[in-house]
């Protein structure tokens, strides 16, 4: 089985809308594919109208925390998206994102950069408006070559001349509402350092304390040493490791299926929710 477990649509920030990336995934060889768009479940129901035979949905999404002044995303797999108290906190992420991009494009007009607030509505559409789109409005402007190297302290980076900051969970409070929701919650890239600073390792082993049931592993974002480190980690605090593309369609250049997850881990995840249920695909034709 090829295992997939963190991917965006235009729901979000990705460029392949929700049908299309079930599409795609089958088309890269997956047999099981997670839909994690950040802070919304909106893209779920296209997904499964579209779902082809032969491929699995795990519904999920990807929640927007900090802590001590520190990005980082969540991974919420299999919760029940109508929970009241985490559908409450994901709309008050969501409606911080438009206030948020504004106020970038604000800045960023300080510096001397001609975006504008309407190319960046153009270019998020219907998705979730984020820092990844005002990212390609810089691309596009010619201002850096690429949406990675728009994430520097020049620009747009934790910190950078134009980042504006929007409301995030707690990560602790994040793992609690996930659960009481059934669902599981793994901590994605934590050790991404050229995304900007990350929590320390004691940071983690609380969270596991607290009921983290992973930590993603193998990612573009991780080098061989990392991902040998963050496995001795989750060794030693017992948690499940992953593996995942992180894919955004046109967005990024890392592929479907780039890397994935041991099924028995996926099992135990499996297990482990009681909020949903993985989706098998029935030949869906949803466009």
């Amino acid at each position: 089985m090829r295992i997939d477990l963190h991917t965006h649509s235009t729901a979000s920030d990705g460029t392949d809308t929700p049908a299309e990336l079930v599409r795609n995934a089958v088309a890269a060889g997956l047999d099981v594919v997670a839909l994690t768009d950040h802070d919304t479940t909106r893209g779920h129901a296209q997904a499964v109208a579209a779902l082809p035979a032969g491929l699995t949905l795990v519904t999920g999404a990807e929640l927007s925390c900090r802590i001590d002044g520190i990005g980082l995303h969540m991974l919420a797999y299999l919760f029940d998206p109508e929970e009241p108290e985490l559908s409450r906190e994901r709309e008050l992420v969501r409606d911080d994102r438009v206030p948020r991009a504004q106020g970038m494009v604000a800045k960023l007009q300080e510096l001397g950069v001609p975006v504008t607030w309407e190319q960046v509505a153009r270019i998020a559409g219907d998705g979730s408006v984020g820092r990844p789109h005002v990212a390609e409005a810089l691309v596009e402007l010619g201002v850096v070559p690429s949406v990675s190297d728009a994430f520097v302290p020049e620009w747009l980076a934790d910190g950078g001349r134009a980042f504006v900051g929007k409301h995030e969970l707690d990560p602790f409070e994040a793992v609690r509402l996930v659960k009481a929701a059934g669902g599981v919650t793994v901590f994605a890239h934590p050790l991404a350092v050229k995304r900007g600073q990350v929590v320390p390792e004691t940071v983690i082993a609380e969270l596991a304390a607290a009921g983290l049931d992973g930590i993603e592993v193998d990612h573009t974002d991780h080098d061989a040493p990392t991902r040998a480190k963050l496995r001795s980690l989750a060794a030693e605090l017992g948690l499940l490791t992953t593996g995942s593309s992180d894919y955004h369609g046109d967005r990024k250049t890392v592929r479907l299926g780039e890397y994935t997850t041991d099924p028995e881990i996926y099992g135990e995840i499996t297990r482990r929710a009681t909020g949903a249920f993985p989706v098998p695909g029935a030949g869906g034709t949803g466009r």
